[in-house]
């Protein structure tokens, strides 16, 4: 990734630093200096030396903050979708800057509540964790709105990470998607999911009330809509996941109930892929 200074973090760019990467030809306006003489001795040919820079990586994430969040199920110890998605957002933005990179925060809803720009110093943890420890889950979302204004607003190539339930239109949800992979940003999303909302567990009739129009209450019996319930959500996922391979987006699906730990080794292995 592009970068304003060194970091720990290979880059797909070639350069003049430490580490050796291959010869090429020599042109006409390549530096004299970057020239090979011991091969020149041995080939009577001219072949610049390149090497491989290093440079730091930047990044923002993107945190949902919507009612939707905000659901907490039995299983998932006392811990909503929202407090998990705060959680996970806190271990990465620690691990970025501690690996000597710059992130950055946005939350949002139905639009951006909060902008923190990318920074690389270790006080900007600070700021980070002030603003996730102020975030609630509330109103509704629109992702894709939402999305196309961020993609307008981040201007400099980087690497977006975006936590969230994802619920929405997926058509629309995957447009605004790939007008960032268009602008070149590297993209990861972690969907957070609630076990309940994978299994519906339910069994003797229940209220469901929407947690983003409170207002919006039944009273049902869960097992005359499983069947439709499990269809709907295969459908959903089946179509994200897609869109999401199609535009070279890498979906990490979690849970509530898993170790954060897993979520990290995620993040690193697909950040070890893209150097």
């Amino acid at each position: 990734m592009e970068g304003f200074c060194s970091g720990l973090h290979r880059s797909p760019h070639k350069g003049f630093s430490v580490e050796f990467k291959e010869h090429r030809p020599y042109v006409r306006g390549d530096e004299v200096r970057s020239i090979d003489w011991k091969i020149f001795g041995k080939t009577d040919r001219l072949y610049i030396r390149e090497h491989e820079q290093e440079t730091n990586l930047r990044s923002t994430i993107l945190l949902d903050t919507s009612g939707s969040m905000g659901y907490c199920g039995v299983r998932a110890g006392g811990i909503s979708k929202h407090h998990y998605a705060v959680r996970l957002t806190a271990c990465l933005a620690y691990l970025m800057l501690e690996q000597q990179d710059s992130v950055g925060l946005v939350t949002f809803d139905s639009e951006v509540r909060r902008y923190i720009p990318p920074r690389g110093r270790a006080s900007h943890l600070r700021a980070i964790l002030d603003e996730l420890g102020k975030s609630r889950p509330q109103v509704e979302t629109e992702l894709a709105q939402v999305f196309h204004e961020l993609a307008a607003k981040i201007h400099r190539r980087s690497l977006v990470i975006i936590i969230s339930d994802c619920f929405g239109d997926v058509d629309q949800l995957l447009k605004a998607l790939a007008r960032f992979r268009h602008a070149r940003h590297d993209m990861i999303v972690f969907q957070i999911w609630d076990p309940d909302e994978l299994d519906f567990p339910f069994r003797q009739w229940t209220q469901f009330e929407s947690l983003e129009t409170p207002a919006h209450r039944r009273l049902v019996d869960p097992a005359h809509l499983r069947q439709a319930y499990l269809e709907n959500l295969k459908r959903f996922r089946d179509q994200l996941t897609a869109g999401c391979h199609r535009h070279r987006i890498d979906l990490v699906p979690m849970t509530t109930d898993r170790p954060y730990a897993e979520a990290l080794a995620s993040y690193l292995a697909i950040r070890r892929r893209l150097k």
